[in-house]
């Protein structure tokens, strides 16, 4: 879905609509978002941020990398990975998307609202929605995956949920050392803790990301957090 202008200009036009019509700033940038096909400002421009830091983040990446994603609900997490598998397929690379968080028809809305459909990659892209994911499943299903494979695992609290599986940090050192030795490119989308607050600083960290259980985020090679138009990527 293509904007019909920049997003600084479609700002301009909220402040200049909530002047004229006397009304918050915050309604004026809805009413524009329903303008440009969004419910809300805020997934307009967590459809912007997802666009042009995908392209940015994708050029970083290299072999082997593991990418932490994170922000809380509602800031652009999940269109930034599928963006970032859109970039790998456009570049003529496989993607492979595991999430036990939706389903098929809820990941080609995402497509959808990234003004892709899902049936220009079928070739290139690969769904689980298995109940059974875990690193050990990941790791079966990629077996054959060409090096340079861009995987996303939506998300990574998901695999420390079943008590029967290794411990969150054991599955992520076993994906590492996998995608290392495979030269693939791992994504892992994150939840960020409740407690994180935007006006004590603008962006999460690997501070605020929620680990039920013991995690060492150093295992991550570059992290990306979202919140708002904010992005911090290292």
């Amino acid at each position: 879905m293509s904007l019909s202008a920049p997003i600084y200009v479609l700002k301009r036009k909220a402040k200049q609509l909530s002047r004229a019509s006397n009304i918050p700033l915050h309604d004026a940038l809805d009413r524009i978002a329903v303008q440009e096909g969004f419910t809300r400002w805020s997934l307009l421009a967590a459809h912007a941020a997802s666009v042009t830091t995908a392209a940015k983040l994708f050029a970083r990446l290299t072999a082997g990398d593991l990418l932490l994603i994170g922000a809380r609900p509602g800031q652009g997490k999940t269109l930034l990975s599928l963006q970032l598998a859109v970039e790998a397929m456009q570049a003529g690379r496989r993607s492979a998307y595991f999430t036990l968080e939706y389903g098929e028809r809820e990941v080609a809305s995402r497509f959808n609202a990234l003004g892709v459909t899902s049936e220009a990659y079928r070739d290139l892209f690969t769904l689980d929605c298995s109940d059974a994911i875990s690193a050990d499943h990941i790791i079966l299903r990629l077996m054959d995956a060409a090096a340079g494979t861009l995987v996303v695992v939506d998300y990574l609290q998901i695999l420390d949920q079943d008590r029967a599986k290794p411990p969150l940090a054991a599955q992520v050192q076993a994906l590492r050392t996998f995608a290392r030795e495979r030269g693939l490119l791992l994504v892992f989308v994150s939840q960020i803790d409740r407690s994180f607050d935007p006006d004590v600083k603008p962006c999460p960290d690997v501070g605020d990301v929620r680990l039920p259980n013991p995690l060492d985020l150093s295992l991550f090679s570059k992290t990306c957090f979202l919140h708002g138009d904010t992005v911090c990527f290292t």
